[in-house]
């Protein structure tokens, strides 16, 4: 966040209001609160059948949340006063833990004392695993745990768009393998244009980086921004779009001059993709007698690497999408490949700008154990994710295990130390058959680069080559050695 975004946004005021109250609710001599979050698992029961509509999840957008919101000093005197005033009035009553919060101002220069640790982002984890744990590192602060749950827990909407992404791709590449026998251009099969579907400029960037996981197009320049801002990239962007025609750029030059309209856009953009929308009329006449016909000229010169892309954007698109095919393929060569489905060519393409999602895709392409509800079970004690000999995933309960077999590392510690996933070798250059493949989801990652640590990672076969360690500079890890501490000073002289 900027200067002023930081001076504005205060975590004191980003809990739900009983929160406030909690500090007051825990058992005398309270010191340790653990809290883990998991995409829980649907049980059944003979007498329900309960459907999920994913069985693994792909978990992202954690680090996003916790480098905007809880990264370095966020308490400060004129937030807890602030913060004050307003759960004075909200309650009607001086509820407000105001000691608390003054003790994190004052040890910790308001850095929060709390510990995150995480599986790496762009992992594909099956669902009722555990994702990420949260607990107090000072006894003061058993409160603080749970505080954050508000904000953490908004991790839900860019692990369910990056999902659904996910679940999107793997059907793309089915029929890509199916009807071509080859993934070329997977990455650009579903191209993001919901900037405007969504509540706020926030969500935008939020959902748009997460359909960047596995995709490269979108419309959605938020997710650019927020990619490059919290999750660093060599290349010039993560995301790619190309010209493209909209209904007012087409009905401004009014109905008897749609063909003038069409011609203007393609010769402005002669040496690119373009794309135009065709419906604004009659996208089969567009496509027959426009398209077909008058301007046939324009589209057969244009090269493989700018092609004209002919977007319906209404109509049922099992319907639209076949007949505008079944049009095209009557005006313009066409060729059969391998699998014998036919081709347009190099230089016309179609996409389909409406009603798309994964059902019309897939046509066309503190432990409780509630009675009433199995699936709201908590796990106990301590968390570890384990995998099996046979490769999959499992949640080891109550301090069996280690928790860094598979990479539950730390990435947010007193002080600030994140573990920092770098986009470049992350889920956007994932190539393996397109889509997530949890074995082969190569990250770099930023963490405690120390050659001991970096070793033991490598001795237990978690990094096994595939991760490259960095350091932060800014960073602050509490370990023991010889049953002492390391002070913030003496860590980073080390590692300097």
């Amino acid at each position: 966040m900027n200067a002023a975004a930081e001076a504005e946004f205060n975590i004191l005021l980003a809990t739900d209001s009983y929160k406030v109250t909690h500090y007051k609710q825990y058992p005398p001599n309270t010191s340790k609160v653990y809290s883990y979050f998991e995409c829980r698992e649907k049980k059944t029961e003979n007498s329900k059948i309960r459907k999920v509509k994913y069985e693994e999840t792909v978990f992202y957008g954690l680090q996003y949340i916790l480098h905007k919101y809880l990264k370095g000093k966020v308490v400060t005197k004129e937030k807890i006063q602030e913060a004050k005033e307003v759960y004075r009035e909200h309650f009607q009553d001086d509820v407000f833990n105001e000691k608390g919060w003054n003790y994190i101002l004052e040890k910790y220069d308001g850095h929060l004392p709390i510990e995150v640790k995480a599986v790496p982002e762009g992992s594909v984890i099956p669902r009722g695993n555990v994702l990420f744990t949260v607990e107090n590192t000072d006894p003061e602060c058993y409160w603080l745990t749970n505080w954050v749950e508000t904000i953490l827990v908004q991790s839900w909407y860019p692990i369910t768009v990056a999902t659904n992404s996910r679940e999107q791709k793997k059907i793309l590449a089915k029929y890509l393998l199916e009807t071509s026998g080859n993934l070329d251009g997977l990455e650009y099969k579903l191209h993001d244009f919901g900037y405007r579907g969504v509540s706020s400029q926030e969500t935008a960037g939020i959902g748009a980086s997460a359909h960047l996981v596995n995709f490269k197009g979108t419309d959605t320049v938020a997710g650019i921004a927020l990619i490059k801002k919290y999750y660093g990239t060599k290349d010039p962007v993560p995301g790619y779009s190309v010209p493209a025609a909209e209904h007012s750029t087409i009905t401004a030059w009014g109905k008897d001059h749609e063909k003038d309209a069409f011609e203007h856009i393609v010769t402005q953009f002669s040496s690119v993709p373009v794309s135009v929308v065709s419906d604004s009329y009659d996208i089969y006449n567009a496509c027959e007698k426009t398209w077909g016909e008058d301007l046939r000229h324009l589209i057969v010169s244009r090269s493989t690497e700018a092609p004209l892309i002919i977007r319906p954007d209404s109509g049922n698109p099992l319907d639209t999408v076949l007949k505008v095919l079944d049009i095209l393929g009557k005006k313009f060569p066409v060729t059969e490949n391998s699998k014998g489905y036919k081709l347009l060519p190099p230089y016309l393409r179609v996409i389909q700008g409406d009603g798309v999602d994964i059902n019309t895709l897939q046509e066309i392409n503190v432990f409780k154990d509630p009675v009433a509800d199995p699936n709201k079970r908590s796990k106990k004690g301590r968390l570890s994710l384990h995998r099996t000999p046979a490769g999959n995933f499992v949640t080891l309960e109550e301090g069996k295990g280690d928790l860094e077999e598979y990479g539950h590392v730390c990435i947010y510690a007193d002080w600030g130390l994140f573990c920092f996933l770098n986009s470049n070798k992350f889920t956007f250059q994932i190539k393996k058959g397109g889509f997530f493949l949890e074995d082969k989801c190569y990250c770099k990652m930023f963490t405690i680069a120390d050659l001991a640590y970096q070793n033991k990672m490598k001795n237990k076969k978690w990094l096994d080559n595939k991760y490259e360690t960095f350091t932060l500079g800014e960073i602050f890890y509490k370990e023991k050695k010889n049953g002492v501490p390391y002070s913030y000073q003496k860590r980073v002289s080390e590692l300097q």
